[in-house]
């Protein structure tokens, strides 16, 4: 009925699948700052928390550039694109998730609270950062790098931690940069609608070069996590194999030719995230 297709259209909207790339980092902050041993009910609420953000900033994002999507075709079967969902019942959504995430973060640590609007600002920003700059990718990553210091935070980790800072950075880099590749695909779509991006601003070539640096450096960031937090030898194994997937991403993508250039390469990276916790997760095991 419309009720079953209302739910699906809107889990549509927010890609919930995408979740895969900020909430592995925020349990991985929870680890980093509790020395492993975080508190399931944490865990649990820094989970509604994380999902309940992300939604409401997918939400947000679709809702922005709804008059955009409907002239690109990549873009044709998004709910919002198609009818099933108006602006008016995204805007409900949006409330309701946000509703959801105050509730969950005021289970939380006291100075969550405090900081919840610092750290939702980026989430909030980024979809309109596309009409005047063409970086607008960093700022979505440091959107995705505010679930690492949400689960640090959460837990009662110290706010200012070079060690956090050293995450963050790492995880908005690696955001950044496949994001910037993954969007280069639409680069003459947005030069005619005034819209900017890596691709835009320095050109195709240009771009996945600049993308290349950010992952290099988003890789030395976690090396350097591990060095400082003084983790054991399961966590190098998994920076290796998250330089590794961002290798081979790099090796099959080629700036000139976007046949690879889809869904299933854009949900790989959340093998980086994934493996990223399981292995901090393991070095707390030995």
């Amino acid at each position: 009925g419309r009720k079953v297709i209302s739910i699906r259209a809107h889990l549509n909207n927010i890609a919930l699948h995408h979740t895969v790339f900020d909430l592995p980092f925020a349990f991985i902050g929870a680890l980093l700052a509790a020395g492993g041993r975080p508190r399931l009910i944490d865990i649990l609420w820094i989970a509604v928390a994380i999902t309940t953000a992300r939604a409401a900033s997918l939400a947000i994002d679709n809702w922005a550039d709804l008059k955009y999507d409907s002239q690109q075709p990549r873009m044709a079967g998004r709910a919002m694109v198609r009818g099933a969902i108006s602006k008016r019942e995204a805007g409900v959504f949006i409330a309701l998730c946000f509703l959801i995430l105050i509730y969950a973060v005021l289970q939380l640590a006291p100075i969550c609270i405090y900081l919840l609007p610092l750290a939702a600002l980026p989430c909030v920003v980024y979809p309109f950062t596309k009409r005047f700059t063409g970086y607008c990718h960093l700022v979505l990553g440091v959107a995705i790098a505010m679930a690492p210091a949400g689960g640090w935070v959460a837990v009662g980790g110290e706010v200012l931690s070079v060690p956090l800072a050293v995450l963050c950075v790492g995880v908005m880099l690696w955001m950044a940069g496949f994001d910037a590749m993954y969007g280069a695909q639409d680069r003459k779509f947005d030069l005619a609608h005034g819209l900017h991006s890596l691709a835009t601003e320095n050109g195709t070539k240009n771009a996945f070069g600049i993308a290349r640096i950010y992952h290099l450096l988003a890789v030395a960031c976690f090396f350097d996590l591990g060095v400082l937090m003084h983790l054991a030898w399961p966590y190098y194994a998994g920076a290796v194999i998250a330089g590794g997937v961002l290798i081979y991403q790099h090796r099959i993508l080629r700036w000139n030719d976007f046949s690879q250039l889809n869904q299933r390469y854009f949900m790989r990276n959340g093998l980086v995230s994934v493996v990223m916790f399981l292995c901090t997760w393991a070095s707390y095991q030995v």
